[in-house]
C-alpha cells in the first residue's frame, strides 16, 4: 500500500509541477513585483524518522520576518506582504511543496511537518507522527484551516498552539495514519479541495 501511494505521490508531483508552470510563473512575478526579494521561502522541518528537510513555499511574508515568530497571526499580520495575503488566501503558498513531494520528503497526504521548536515539545506517543511521510494535507489541515484566525483570537497564541492546537491537530493526524489506504488518501485529497474552496467563497 506504501509503495502504491508514494506511486501516486511521484506521478501528482510531476504532473502538479508541468502543469502548474505557468501559474508559477504569475505568482512569482507578483512577488517580485510587489515586493522585491526572493521567490521561494525555505523552512527547516522535521520530516518521517525525525529527519529534517527543507520545505518549500512561495514567499508570503517580508524578508527576515521569521525573526519576529514562527506563528502566523491572522490574515492580517503585519508581516504579510500585499501579494502574501492573496498568495495565503488561495492556498498559492503551498505549491512549491510539489517538488518536495516529488523528491520523496513529503507526501500529498500525512501530518502537516512541524518546526523543530514544537517537535522536542511532543510525547512519545505524539511522536508516532514521525513514522510516515509528512504531507501539505490530512484532516487536521482541513479540521484547521482557519488555523490562524483562531490564533489571532488568542492573548498568547503560540500557548494556544503548543497546549491546544498541536495536541487537538496530532489526535486528527492518527486518523489517517492508522488507516493509510489509497481510498483515504483520495478522500482526504478531495476533501481538501472541497474545503479550500468553500473557504475562499465564504470569505
Amino acid at each position: 500500500m506504501k509503495t502504491l501511494i508514494r506511486l501516486c505521490d511521484i506521478l501528482a508531483g510531476l504532473t502538479g509541477l508541468i502543469l502548474l508552470s505557468p501559474l508559477f510563473l504569475i505568482v512569482a512575478l507578483w512577488i517580485i513585483i510587489d515586493d522585491f526579494g526572493p521567490v521561494f521561502y525555505r523552512q527547516q522541518r522535521v520530516g518521517r524518522e525525525g529527519k529534517d528537510f527543507y520545505l518549500l513555499k512561495f514567499r508570503s511574508m517580508r524578508i527576515g520576518a521569521e525573526k519576529m515568530g514562527q506563528i502566523t497571526v491572522g490574515e492580517r499580520d503585519p508581516r504579510i506582504t500585499r501579494a502574501g495575503y492573496y498568495i495565503r488566501r488561495f492556498k498559492l503558498d503551498e505549491l512549491p511543496q510539489l517538488w518536495n513531494v516529488f523528491i520523496g520528503d513529503m507526501s500529498l497526504v500525512g501530518p502537516r511537518p512541524e518546526v523543530r521548536k514544537y517537535v522536542d515539545l511532543y510525547t512519545p506517543e505524539q511522536r508516532r507522527v514521525l513514522s510516515v511521510r509528512p504531507g501539505i494535507t490530512d484532516y487536521a489541515s482541513i479540521e484547521y484551516i482557519d488555523e490562524n484566525r483562531l490564533l489571532a483570537q488568542s492573548p498568547d497564541p503560540d500557548k494556544t498552539y503548543i497546549e491546544e492546537i498541536i495536541p487537538a491537530k496530532i489526535a486528527l493526524n492518527m486518523r489517517y495514519i492508522n488507516h493509510q489506504t489509497l481510498g483515504e488518501y483520495f478522500k482526504i485529497i478531495f476533501l481538501t479541495f472541497y474545503n479550500i474552496i468553500t473557504s475562499i467563497c465564504k470569505h
